[in-house]
């Protein structure tokens, strides 16, 4: 049964006022409570008028004093207090089917959740919105909300979604920016097929939505060796990803001149896969669009050089090993150099491990996992430590991506391995210098971790 309270966190607003575990609650100050949005938008304010179902189907009422915007202290079966919602898509892109096969289930579920792009920053399609959700999102405010858009072309969104109701989510985008909603957007560029003249409509019909669309990342589409069957695609060449970048930073620079802001922005990898410099730090504005990795290694030479403007003269450190993705070593290696600069006691390596596990296309560290780790750095010189970027492990736990465990790779290799915030260049340098490190905070996910969710492919570097 829905939105039964399975506990009660001690001495919360809820507890106080005598609310019980096994309770179902209906209502909050007469506003049904259907799932978790509801929940915590009619719960903020400082006084709150529940309608309860006792275990025997009894309505009952309670009123609950707190302050304003603090926890009820409530807890249900699940996170959304509802199921999340699966993928209504059969997008040609998908990474989730160029997932090989024997993996945990729960790496085969692909959410299309606007929930989950509220509370979490998923990005979703809007193609399995209802028209009370989408009056819902406008009623409540809810906002930002993370769109994957691919392109503004209805025809050639509902063919590469594969989906027949894919062209109406943009009236559905053009509806939301009327009110005002922000969204954050995301462009998977597939060669050939949604870039060119297609990526250039997209951008202009985006910024058509400009506020209301605050920013726009364009990624390389990420494919894996296990595509039999799939839509036929090829990655992209060095001259293509040019062509990409060429298109995207003449759009955004028109609209720099006329706004006041780029807009749009190309992904750290297609830098990489063009053999292009990236662009200084400042050109990415805010930087709200690190996740999906655009200015992301600007971020982490900016944040290291700022780490190493203070007193390195420490005792030499153990000697040390740093693994991650092909994309991101020789970005590594330059920041080792320069901390070795300040430090010259300094002792370490810098290991790109090639991605034997989904094929030697996809290059982020996000996707490496512990069998490549261990298969390519096995009796290799790691001194006595070696660090990995968190994003190779699963959010909150000490586990990658084929299951194999941090102390497994410790095991194999014979080296305890230390847990790096891969955004975090101060984090990095402390890393390399052996002082004590903040672990990178969990994540909370739905249903206990039940889902794994992805960063977009080529996202994390």
């Amino acid at each position: 049964m829905r939105n039964v309270i399975t506990s009660i966190d001690r001495q919360s607003p809820a507890e106080r006022a005598g609310v019980r575990a096994g309770e179902r609650l209906v209502s909050v100050n007469g506003q049904p409570v259907t799932d978790v949005l509801d929940y915590r938008f009619f719960c903020y304010d400082p006084v709150l008028h529940l309608t309860l179902e006792t275990a025997e189907g009894r309505e009952r009422h309670v009123t609950v004093r707190k302050g304003e915007g603090e926890e009820l202290g409530l807890n249900f079966a699940s996170y959304l207090m509802d199921k999340a919602r699966s993928c209504a898509n059969r997008c040609i892109f998908c990474f989730v089917d160029q997932m090989p096969p024997g993996m945990r289930e729960t790496l085969y579920f692909k959410d299309d959740d606007a929930r989950l792009s509220f509370l979490m920053g998923n990005y979703v399609t809007l193609t399995n919105l209802s028209g009370r959700e989408i009056q819902r999102i406008i009623d409540l405010r809810i906002s930002p909300i993370n769109v994957s858009v691919h392109t503004t072309d209805p025809a050639l969104r509902c063919e590469m979604l594969r989906n027949r109701r894919a062209g109406e989510s943009i009236q559905v985008m053009r509806r939301l920016a009327e009110a005002r909603i922000t969204m954050n957007c995301q462009i998977v560029s597939c060669p050939g097929i949604n870039d060119g003249p297609a990526l250039e409509r997209t951008l202009r019909e985006l910024g058509e939505l400009y506020p209301s669309v605050e920013s726009v990342a364009v990624v390389p589409v990420g494919l894996t060796r296990y595509r039999e069957g799939l839509y036929p695609m090829i990655p992209y060449t060095r001259e293509q990803a040019g062509a990409v970048i060429d298109l995207v930073e003449a759009f955004a620079g028109n609209f720099l001149r006329k706004n006041g802001t780029s807009l749009a922005w190309c992904s750290d990898e297609f830098y990489l896969l063009a053999g292009r410099t990236l662009p200084e730090k400042s050109y990415y504005e805010d930087m709200n669009q690190l996740e999906n990795g655009v200015g992301m290694l600007r971020l982490l030479q900016s944040q290291a050089a700022l780490a190493m403007e203070d007193d390195l003269s420490d005792p030499a450190p153990p000697p040390f090993a740093i693994a991650t993705g092909e994309a991101a070593a020789p970005f590594l290696q330059e920041i080792l150099e320069q901390v070795r600069g300040r430090c010259p006691a300094l002792t370490g390596r810098v290991y790109a491990v090639q991605n034997r596990f989904f094929g030697e296309t996809i290059t982020v560290a996000g996707l490496v996992t512990g069998q490549d780790l261990i298969g390519q750095l096995s009796g290799r010189d790691l001194g006595r430590r070696l660090l990995i970027p968190s994003v190779m492990l699963r959010s909150g736990e000490r586990v990658f991506l084929d299951d194999v465990s941090v102390e497994d790779v410790e095991k194999a290799l014979g080296v305890p391995v230390t847990v790096v915030d891969g955004e975090d260049g101060f984090a990095l340098v402390d890393a390399m210098l052996g002082r004590e490190i903040v672990p990178p905070p969990a994540q909370t996910f739905p249903e206990d971790g039940e889902y794994y969710r992805y960063n977009p492919p080529g996202g994390r570097s």
